[in-house]
């Protein structure tokens, strides 16, 4: 959780902390990018998180909403967000403008599991705006590099100015660490340098994987999960080695509210959004 500057002061964590918002531009059409820093600048530096984390995000008389952190913890003092326009706290939020002040609180989730995934190798799957919450791990495992094996990208949009952090990644391509591939399902432009087709044809460019020894991690729209799930489970990768981000249905982000509780027993902000495969196929509801 957010470390206060006063340690000893018991906070409601319901309540947010004052954030102040430094940066923001657009993504695509409906995407921006948003940089925020905590006002109390000893708490921004000690804020810690794990990538596949989220934050509560809120403004006075509007309401709140649950965020996907895409900034990595190696990289303290600055969270960053991906956050598509979708409802009032959305049309509202990109009405702010920079070094307005609005309310965070967090981190929730659990994240992704970091610890057991080092010194193995690492494929990441991200489709849509499943790219805001796999980037925090990617430039994770890319500042920590040392701990992990290979590390592939597979990302994919249907349309070019869709494709979120898409210079950002443009520029990945040319890493000697890391694999990246990148595809569109369509380009009415002509001028898309890389793939074209849907993300699983992707697969065909993972190369010696050793299925005991990689993690997989996917995050993209629901449609999106069965047939890549079906791709990586013909690599004989272990059911537990691939992991899935689900943020839905978050309302408080403790497990109060129940708002985000499959079969009445699993919190989804609480022992989620990150489950394995395994996880999903015996818990009906979780995609």
């Amino acid at each position: 959780m957010m470390n206060c500057a006063c340690a000893n002061e018991q906070r409601n964590p319901l309540t947010p902390e004052p954030f102040r918002l430094i940066r923001t531009y657009p993504l695509n059409d409906d995407v921006h990018f948003f940089q925020v820093r905590a006002v109390d600048v000893k708490m921004a530096m000690n804020l810690n998180y794990r990538p596949g984390q989220f934050m509560m995000v809120s403004l006075d008389g509007i309401g709140e909403a649950p965020f996907s952190i895409s900034s990595t913890p190696s990289r303290p003092g600055l969270l960053e967000f991906g956050i598509r326009k979708v409802g009032n706290v959305t049309n509202r939020i990109f009405k702010l403008k920079e070094n307005d002040i609005f309310g965070v609180r967090g981190p929730y989730g659990n994240g992704f599991p970091v610890e057991n995934m080092t010194g193995r190798d690492l494929v990441i799957v991200m489709g849509g705006l499943g790219a805001v919450p796999l980037r925090s791990l990617l430039l994770y495992a890319l500042d920590n590099r040392d701990q992990f094996g290979k590390i592939y990208l597979l990302h994919g949009a249907r349309r070019p100015d869709e494709m979120l952090f898409k210079e950002e990644f443009f520029h990945m391509m040319n890493r000697d660490d890391l694999i990246c591939h990148l595809t569109v399902d369509q380009d009415d432009t002509g001028a898309w340098p890389y793939e074209t087709g849907l993300i699983t044809r992707l697969f065909g460019e993972l190369k010696d994987i050793d299925p005991n020894n990689t993690c997989f991690a996917v995050c993209g729209p629901p449609v999106m999960y069965k047939f890549v799930v079906a791709e990586i489970l013909k690599l004989n990768v272990p059911k537990h080695q691939i992991l899935m981000t689900l943020e839905r249905r978050m309302k408080c982000g403790i497990g109060k509210c129940g708002h985000c509780s499959i079969g009445g027993y699993i919190y989804t902000c609480l022992e989620g959004p990150v489950f394995s495969y395994w996880d999903v196929i015996h818990m009906k509801g979780l995609i």
